[in-house]
């Protein structure tokens, strides 16, 4: 399975989407905010980066792109409720990344993970 890079600043959706993965099989280390994520992005390998957009100090946006230069093989799914925004050309997200549009329910996490880890 996947080890996967989560950052997600509300705790109670990081402690739910990290436990689902979790039973899923996947090895999954979380953060509260980019900044945190960013230093794990550059001290460990990960498979995937699962990021929500808007958080405090660095942003999903700026975590993937990193993510992007740090190991361009990773796949990356933005969580977000301003899929717009990951969407818009002007962001300079890495265009291989998906987009897992909020509310979603957590068998959907789980498959598109997997369905992403499997592309």
């Amino acid at each position: 399975m996947a080890r996967i890079l989560l950052a997600e600043d509300d705790d109670s959706l990081r402690t739910f989407l990290a436990a689902a993965l979790n039973k899923a099989g996947h090895v999954v280390v979380d953060f509260p905010d980019g900044d945190q994520a960013l230093e794990a992005l550059n001290a460990m390998g990960f498979d995937l980066l699962l990021t929500d957009i808007v958080m405090p100090g660095v942003d999903g946006v700026e975590l993937a792109r990193r993510a992007a230069e740090v190991d361009p093989a990773m796949k990356i799914v933005f969580i977000t409720g301003f899929a717009a925004v990951a969407l818009n050309p002007a962001n300079q997200a890495p265009s291989k990344a998906k987009v897992l549009s909020k509310p979603f329910h957590l068998r959907e996490l789980v498959a598109e993970v997997e369905k992403v880890m499997a592309a």
